[in-house]
């Protein structure tokens, strides 16, 4: 059992505790361990072995015990006793935006509410207007919530289903019978969502039997669902479904296009074969009943009279008439990345020190990191005070002059006020190299107040880049209503550069403004929104986004070389960008 596993089950004991209405210190006991061990930087058997585990802050004694019963039975009798004690499918409501574990308490004690179906029926049956804390803007709250939550059942966010799909694949390219293999479908486009998992190989003949069993066989398999000759289907223990599809190598390219998808582009692609006098399919391309031998996609596309269009610019949004001037823009790659922004510390509400981080970000390579905790108007989450800016400013000024081959940027993550403005005056602004401007309060406003808001906020000089500018939290939050074609013309005419923040929970700017944002001149700089270590490798997901959106190396900022970003935000900052 990993920690990541680990760390689920000790945050769902806490919620458990809490709809039990058990002693808060013991709820955020729980809630403190299971942050504590998604910090800790090595493996959890490695945490365990050196003992640095039971030395980690959050982290008790008792606690402890149970989490190496976890790890050792890959079960823990306390919890299921506490699954057993108060009904498990309570857990499934705290998936609904707006629902948390006080308002579930009430409605269970209240009305016997366990499932998502029996709080929308109360909902629908007005019964939630008398009771206390709620009414009927929270009832009509919830039904919205219950609405959203149901668009995102079977999804899985990109950064689970992709690391599952890996693990998948480096199982299956050690089986001596598969010559090619390859993750498809959504994954391979890099959409933000995911249903389920897609692998295309091919096979040496006489051998697809075996790497069929070899595939239903592995352990994170959880059920079969389909088994033939050439097609498996099974359910994963992480709940995603996965699906193998086995061809002969001389159907491989077709089958790996066909089913990478999407629909929409493999129907435009089979249009214009047809046109040209062929037939396009899974298994091949035909000029009657004569294949037209293609070892890899690129062959496919050239005999359709196209350039190589890449798998993340495949939804029939252009790209083939792209391909077909010739123009398919070279996409940025993770490669061309040399520095990151957007990066919290301890000193607000991360698990890793400014030090410690920046030892981190040197060793991946990077040239430079833009430091940006919370202001002080997110008192959540530590918020920096003028005397902590001052601290931390002294701490890398300090560091810095310690390197001669990184250099750290003196940054801030600024809240965007109701009326517009940041958080901190001019003089304070003023020392800082960049400043992120984000919404996190007040998500309810209106289309035309939203808009207004961060537009107002973007002619403020000190405005470098806009943060995660829709708000939203895929699968669990709507982002907050905003013209984004207005932010995004403003962006242009101020020279503010918008963020896409690499979070996988957050993948914002959404790909689908990437393009109109590349056609205005804005500027995009690919963030990982970093608070533990982890969080660093989330600019993979961005890249992935930016390549959705057509984006080059051109196109963000953070491609730049510490001298050349150094400039850029010198100027923006004496306003002459």
């Amino acid at each position: 059992m990993d920690k990541v596993e680990v760390a689920r089950i000790l945050e769902e004991i806490g919620i458990l505790l809490e709809l039990k209405g058990e002693n808060p210190f013991k709820i955020k006991a729980y809630h403190n361990a299971a942050r504590a061990v998604e910090a800790i930087e090595e493996d959890l058997k490695g945490a365990i072995d050196d003992g640095s585990l039971l030395n980690q802050k959050g982290i008790g004694k008792a606690i402890y015990e149970k989490i190496l019963e976890l790890f050792n039975t890959g079960h823990l009798k306390y919890y299921e006793e506490l699954k057993i004690e108060i009904p498990y499918s309570l857990l499934e409501l705290i998936k609904i935006p707006g629902v948390g574990p006080k308002k579930i308490k009430a409605l269970y004690d209240a009305f016997g509410i366990t499932t998502v179906g029996e709080l929308e029926y109360a909902c629908l049956e007005n019964r939630l207007v008398e009771l206390r804390g709620f009414g009927k803007a929270t009832q009509e709250k919830i039904l919205k919530g219950i609405e959203y939550y149901r668009k995102g059942t079977g999804l899985h966010l990109l950064n689970i289903a992709s690391a599952e799909a890996e693990k998948l694949y480096d199982a299956l390219k050690t089986d001596k019978d598969i010559i090619r293999i390859s993750i498809a479908g959504s994954i391979r486009r890099r959409k933000e969502v995911v249903k389920d998992i897609d692998l295309v190989a091919s096979a040496r003949p006489k051998g697809e039997k075996g790497v069929m069993d070899f595939f239903i066989g592995l352990p994170s398999v959880q059920s079969i669902t389909a088994k033939g000759d050439t097609k498996a289907s099974v359910v994963l223990s992480s709940g995603i479904n996965a699906d193998l599809r086995i061809v002969s190598d001389k159907e491989f390219p077709f089958a790996l296009h066909h089913f990478t998808g999407s629909k929409e582009h493999n129907e435009a692609l089979r249009g214009r074969a047809k046109k040209m006098g062929l037939k396009m399919n899974e298994y091949g391309l035909f000029k009657g009943e004569r294949l037209i031998t293609c070892k890899d996609e690129t062959e496919i596309f050239k005999a359709l009279g196209l350039s190589y269009i890449p798998p993340e610019m495949r939804e029939n949004d252009g790209e083939i008439e792209c391909a077909e001037r010739g123009d398919i823009p070279e996409l940025i790659e993770l490669s061309d990345i040399k520095g990151i922004f957007h990066v919290h510390t301890t000193l607000s509400d991360a698990s890793m020190t400014l030090r410690e981080v920046v030892k981190i970000v040197r060793k991946l390579g990077y040239q430079y990191i833009g430091i940006s905790d919370h202001s002080k108007s997110a008192y959540y989450a530590g918020g920096l005070t003028e005397d902590k800016i001052k601290e931390q400013h002294e701490e890398i000024d300090g560091l810095n002059e310690e390197m001669t081959d990184f250099h750290i940027l003196k940054g801030i993550e600024s809240d965007i006020l109701a009326d517009g403005s940041l958080d901190y005056d001019e003089k304070i602004l003023s020392t800082f190299d960049f400043v992120i401007a984000s919404v996190h309060s007040r998500f309810n406003m209106s289309e035309e107040e939203m808009t207004n808001r961060i537009i107002k906020v973007m002619s403020n000089p000190y405005t470098t880049i806009l943060g995660h500018p829709t708000g939203r939290l895929l699968l669990s939050r709507e982002g907050y209503k905003v013209d984004i074609h207005k932010v995004i013309d403003e962006a242009a005419r101020h020279n503010v550069v918008i963020e896409l923040n690499s979070h996988p929970y957050r993948l914002d700017l959404d790909w689908r403004f990437c393009r109109y944002a590349k056609d205005r001149g804005v500027k995009v700089s690919i963030n990982p929104d970093a608070h533990h270590i982890d969080d660093l490798s989330n600019v993979s997901y961005g890249v992935g986004i930016a390549r959705k959106g057509w984006l080059t190396a051109g196109d963000v900022i953070n491609t730049l070389p510490l001298e050349s970003i150094k400039t850029l935000l010198r100027k923006k900052k004496e306003h002459t960008f």
